[in-house]
């Protein structure tokens, strides 16, 4: 991954897809297991607030719109079990990996577990990841690029405000591609697509400037949703924002994934 310091607003992003065996082309794009992109793009400027959806049941999505689901620690990771449901019922996933926390053998272990084929799987998913905060905006604007040769219904994107709060990077240059960001998303949304993001803002001490990236992006979602353990040391939703839902449910999955707290 190279970024240049000296053009902070036109990131060079490296970015590689799995999770697929089919390679789709387009210019200067090579979608493979391993093959990559390098090319700078300048990313454009924030539109408009969404509007609000329906309110989901827990560990759903909704069917168009944005949910944010939030929590301490590896809380990104979380977003994998999200995914047996969508997939069983056909659904393609282009996920934006900034947490750099996607896991082709927990995916394949959870099509095991559901006697359905990884390879079923992994044809439906496509991974680009991001290793700063500039990265993963540029992949955010590339999004409706991809969707074009993956038509994906559900959009998943981890770390986000989280890559934002780097102390390496300026708190101009931070608010920038944030909100760049957040313009992408939003337009994004405007497509009937559902959009899924999975942060750990709580893991983070922010610089003033930046402390209140995640509200905004809490007040530009449909649906908040955060994740923490009960007293079984399972994780629970709470749904801590939505029209008309509002319900704390526990899940069974392996609670090693999510760290306990003092």
């Amino acid at each position: 991954m190279k970024f240049d310091s000296r053009h902070r607003s036109q990131p060079i992003v490296s970015k590689s897809l799995n999770f697929s065996d089919d390679a789709a082309q387009q210019p200067g794009f090579t979608w493979n297991n391993r093959s990559s992109l390098k090319e700078k793009q300048t990313v454009l400027p924030a539109t408009r607030p969404l509007l609000p959806t329906q309110p989901t049941k827990p560990w759903t999505l909704p069917r168009r719109g944005m949910a944010v689901f939030y929590g301490p620690g590896n809380t990104p990771r979380l977003s994998h079990y999200f995914l047996p449901r969508l997939l069983l019922a056909g659904k393609r996933v282009l996920f934006l990996d900034g947490a750099n926390v996607a896991d082709p053998r927990l995916l394949a272990r959870l099509a095991r577990e559901r006697s359905v084929p990884f390879e079923q799987f992994s044809r439906q998913v496509e991974i680009a990841r991001a290793f700063t905060c500039f990265q993963l905006t540029e992949l955010i604007a590339r999004a409706p690029r991809f969707l074009e040769s993956f038509p994906a219904e559900v959009l998943i994107v981890t770390a986000l405000p989280d890559l934002y709060f780097d102390e390496d990077v300026r708190d101009w240059d931070a608010r920038v591609a944030f909100e760049q960001a957040l313009g992408h998303l939003r337009r994004s949304v405007a497509r009937p697509l559902s959009v899924a993001i999975f942060s750990a803002p709580e893991t983070f001490t922010p610089s003033a400037a930046r402390k209140n990236f995640f509200a905004r992006l809490q007040a530009a979602a449909a649906e908040v949703w955060r994740f923490r353990l009960g007293e079984d040391g399972r994780p629970r939703l709470v749904c801590e924002r939505s029209s008309k839902f509002l319900s704390e449910v526990s899940y069974g999955t392996n609670h090693r994934d999510f760290p306990r707290t003092r």
